[in-house]
């Protein structure tokens, strides 16, 4: 999938009575053994997730476009533009939402690989999707061109590019994506973020192979606005000569932070990616609040 986080559980299989109760008292908790109290108050987590998972409000829509992207990944269009209160409530670039599939058993979270400015244009959302097998990606990946899914509303607050404005100040833009988390990535080249008033920006991009690299025929317009691009390949054929090994292992022998006191960054991919890259980039002095991620 394109997304970062887990979505909320399932209530699949809970049976509830009628008149269950959500806010037991203390005074009944502090009687409860605490593996007990443990317990229920993690059971109550459960079904509020739950419960405010339901109250999302769901928007049929067909899908325009269905093709192979790169190995293992979709790109999916759908068509939004007879919900124009939906298309317009995406403002910035790494928000996602929910789709729901026919049959499929839960939802799946998507970022918002388009920028909001072709949902505004066209009433069009597109999506970077990997197929899972025996998941709701799998079963969307699947489906035709006119099939029907639901979208609940836009969500997140995305990539808050105002923390590294403006850009004269901010000369340096390091951005990492790994796999499918190219899709947010692509919607914030492609909103622009005045990459090409910076002096140094440059896209840390891993894949395992270039058979598996998505947006390979955009590198062209997004060097073009001012985005260095960097492919790190995992397990690469003898023939390349570029980047291999981990994105984080390949910035760590560039680096070339020129002032970490001017240096933003942007992050979206493998959790153990982000979760170094930030070491590496807090250990050099770049400050933890200019290091964005959608979630």
């Amino acid at each position: 999938m394109s997304l970062l986080f887990s979505p909320p559980p399932s209530l699949t299989g809970l049976s509830l009575h009628p008149h269950v109760h959500f806010s037991p008292s203390m005074s009944i908790l502090r009687r409860l053994p605490l593996n007990l109290r443990t317990t229920r108050r993690r059971r109550l987590a459960t079904v509020s997730a739950a419960l405010r998972q339901d109250t999302a409000v769901w928007t049929p829509a067909p899908l325009s476009e269905v093709e192979h992207a790169a190995e293992s990944l979709f790109h999916i269009a759908i068509d939004v533009s007879d919900a124009p209160d939906l298309a317009a409530s995406h403002t910035l670039a790494g928000q996602y939402l929910q789709l729901r599939v026919p049959d499929a058993p839960k939802p799946s979270f998507l970022a918002i690989a388009s920028p909001p400015k072709l949902a505004a244009a066209r009433g069009v959302f597109e999506f970077l999707v990997k197929s899972v097998a025996g998941s709701t990606a799998e079963a969307l990946c699947a489906l035709k061109r006119g099939d029907v899914v639901e979208l609940s509303q836009v969500m997140g607050n995305g990539f808050d590019i105002d923390r590294i404005h403006p850009p004269e100040n901010f000369g340096t833009v390091l951005v990492f994506a790994t796999g499918s988390g190219i899709s947010p990535i692509r919607s914030l080249i492609e909103s622009g973020f005045d990459a090409g008033k910076r002096s140094d920006v440059r896209l840390y991009y891993g894949a395992r192979n270039l058979q598996r690299m998505a947006y390979q025929d955009r590198f062209k317009d997004w060097e073009s606005s001012g985005v260095k691009i960097v492919p790190v390949l995992s397990q690469p054929d003898e023939n390349w000569t570029g980047e291999s090994g981990y994105v984080q292992a390949a910035f760590s022998r560039e680096k070339q932070i020129s002032d970490p006191l001017t240096t933003g960054a942007v992050l979206c991919g493998q959790k153990q990616m982000t979760e170094e890259v930030t070491s590496i980039l807090v250990a050099d002095g770049v400050s933890a609040d200019k290091i964005l991620k959608n979630f």
